[in-house]
């Protein structure tokens, strides 16, 4: 009984550890052990590429157009980018500039009875209630300004990644967007049929 006991262990054992061993391939005159495979994981460029993309245009504005792949159509999107971005600095200083002008020239004439401030350029304004509301006007503007900034950062940002993620987007080859000129019956009437000249879009999916 305990020779068949025994017995028992060591062919559980045996196969245990032929089962841990390698595979040998044998090329030629030696032989080579087969390392276990890995474990294959899916990896998602497109998801890559997007973090790349918002990384960069959050560091300078219209990096992740340029890191998306610098052609025609993103470097309109990259001068548009900063051609917006100059024109708003330009109606900021314009704005900011004006708001402290008046916003000197109502102090003074609060101060001094309601009398022109000297050299202000507004001596021909008499009116200050006027002047006031012209006052709050570039504040509320360059206000608006700001926010503007920001939202054209943020647009940059979104942009680059929502084209970082549909530069790797594959839709197949099967898929295809055709136009085409055709006409419809604009009227039935009374039995008369008028036709009118349209475009026809056909998608392929």
């Amino acid at each position: 009984m305990s020779k068949i006991l025994l017995l028992s262990v060591l062919l559980f054992f045996t196969i245990r550890v032929v089962k841990g061993q390698d595979k040998i391939t044998i090329k030629g005159d030696s032989a080579v052990r087969d390392a276990k495979p890995d474990t294959v994981k899916y990896v998602n460029l497109g998801k890559i590429a997007a973090r790349k993309a918002v990384f960069r245009s959050m560091i300078i504005p219209g990096w992740g157009q340029a890191g998306n792949g610098l052609n025609f159509y993103r470097g309109l999107k990259i001068a548009a980018i900063y051609t917006g971005g100059t024109m708003l600095a330009l109606s900021y200083i314009d704005n900011n500039n004006n708001y402290h002008q008046y916003l000197a020239e109502v102090q003074y004439r609060a101060i001094h009875g309601d009398q022109p401030k000297p050299g202000n350029g507004l001596e021909g304004y008499s009116n200050t209630a006027g002047i006031t509301t012209a006052k709050e006007i570039f504040r509320r503007n360059r206000e608006v300004v700001v926010f503007s900034f920001i939202a054209l950062y943020a647009v940059n940002i979104i942009e680059a990644y929502v084209d970082a993620r549909l530069k790797y987007f594959d839709i197949g080859n099967e898929s295809a967007l055709k136009f085409s000129p055709t006409m419809i019956n604009s009227n039935t009437m009374y039995g008369y049929h008028s036709f009118a000249p349209a475009l026809k879009i056909s998608l392929r999916l």
